[in-house]
């Protein structure tokens, strides 16, 4: 698209604005504020629009607009609170009201997360919402959204042969009596590992994984599928489950950026990892040499 005016019928056209990029902001309320600059006259209305990424094959219907206010030349300004909270996904920015467009994406500019690196505080609320601004694949500005009733925040993890160690902090529950770590291998009718606790208090807890006790589950010798088992903690006897996942910091996708050791044993490795969710999972597959 071009900045320059041309001709129809003797009339310019009004300029339009191409590949905007916003500065993006997450506060220390929580509040989720762009900064946009458009070449635009302080009279203009345009908008910010964040549009919920659809599941494959389904249409876009969710979407979410707050109003651009001019704050200077050319400097346009949106604020979304905390609440209502962002219906957990992605969600893509773009903006509303440029001339000669329906809806313009946005490029991602600065993004000050400092407000989030400190992680998960005692402070949060539950409902727990979570907002992170990131860069797609296809460098367009997007935001990553959690929204959990209850949920146990991943914290170190502890590698010591085929035994991994890990922490984690409850939000929106706490620990009574039979609280316990669940393993649930994903298919139909999946088996359930339950793994003992040990309580820091009514939210901190850790447990032990031994690998060698999901090679047991494995089926049949030789089998080549890969086994993913999914990680919850069940915080007492009768309660729902709770999935185990790092969501209280700066990292929108943490699967390619935490990558843990794998250990192999008898052919067969095991690795935790996070998914495309940032939901902790532990796989278990065919070693590549066993496979070869």
């Amino acid at each position: 698209m071009s900045d320059e005016g041309s001709t129809n019928g003797g009339a310019a056209e009004e300029p339009r604005v191409d590949k905007p990029r916003a500065d993006a902001t997450v506060d220390d309320e929580g509040r989720f504020v762009v900064r946009v600059r458009l070449p635009l006259a302080a009279s203009a209305h345009p908008r910010l629009l964040l549009q919920l990424r659809p599941k494959k094959g389904q249409s876009e219907e969710i979407g979410r607009v707050a109003a651009l206010e001019n704050v200077g030349q050319d400097e346009w300004r949106a604020v979304l609170e905390t609440a209502p909270a962002l219906q957990e996904g992605r969600w893509d920015a773009y903006v509303l009201g440029l001339p000669g467009e329906e809806r313009t994406p946005l490029l991602p500019g600065l993004r000050d997360l400092r407000a989030l690196v400190s992680g998960g505080s005692d402070g949060r609320e539950t409902p727990l919402a979570v907002r992170i601004p990131y860069a797609t694949k296809d460098g367009r500005l997007a935001v990553r959204a959690w929204l959990r009733t209850a949920h146990a925040e991943a914290g170190r993890i502890v590698f010591s042969g085929q035994v991994m160690t890990a922490r984690a902090r409850l939000f929106g529950a706490r620990l009574g009596e039979g609280a316990a770590a669940l393993l649930h291998r994903r298919g139909k009718d999946g088996p359930v590992r339950q793994l003992a606790l040990r309580a820091d208090g009514a939210r901190d807890l850790s447990f032990t994984v031994d690998y060698q006790d999901l090679l047991a589950e494995r089926g049949q010798p030789g089998a080549a599928a890969q086994d993913i088992w999914d990680v919850y903690v069940r915080p007492a006897a009768g309660a729902a489950r709770i999935r185990v996942a790092r969501l209280l910091d700066d990292v929108a996708d943490r699967k390619s950026v935490f990558v843990y050791p794998a250990a192999t044993l008898g052919g067969v490795t095991v690795r935790p990892y996070y998914t495309v969710d940032n939901d902790l999972s532990v796989a278990v597959a065919p070693s590549p040499a066993a496979a070869g």
